[in-house]
């Protein structure tokens, strides 16, 4: 019971610092004109990944751990499977970013400015990513509510 708790507890948490990060990512990305002020871009994508790791972490502890529900029961929920779709989408849009902030980080580390002209279109995807995962909170709430089965099977 203590586990299946603080399990729930971190899966939520990370939601809100995933939030907060990738507003914070967001904002950073839309005033990186200048290498200097890729040291906030950076601090902010650090954060996102680091919870964007605890959900997927405790969330796939949780649907197939033992620790919740089981497998059968999300894998039969319609829900779960908006949860997923939604997730992937957001690691998708994550490709792009992730590889030009590897090269950013790389190019700072060599000391040679890299080319932040794509920052703002970074941006937009984090903002499309922002929605996602908010959107997932409400496949979230609602699988937990029983939105979407039959009364009675939740």
């Amino acid at each position: 019971m203590l586990v299946r708790w603080l399990l729930a507890a971190l899966h939520l948490l990370a939601y809100g610092f995933a939030l907060a990060s990738i507003l914070r990512r967001t904002w950073a990305l839309r005033r990186a004109s200048v290498p200097a002020a890729l040291r906030s871009v950076f601090r902010a994508d650090t954060r996102w990944g680091l919870s964007a790791l605890v959900l997927i972490v405790t969330g796939l502890m949780r649907a197939f751990g033992g620790y919740e529900k089981g497998a059968d029961y999300y894998l039969h929920e319609p829900l779960f499977h908006v949860k997923m779709t939604l997730l992937v989408v957001i690691l998708i849009l994550e490709v792009p970013s992730m590889l030009a902030l590897l090269r950013w980080r790389a190019a700072v580390r060599n000391g040679v400015p890299p080319d932040l002209s794509k920052a703002r279109s970074y941006a937009r995807y984090s903002v499309i990513q922002t929605v996602l995962l908010v959107l997932m909170v409400f496949a979230a709430t609602g699988m937990a509510r029983g939105v979407g089965l039959p009364a009675g099977v939740v």
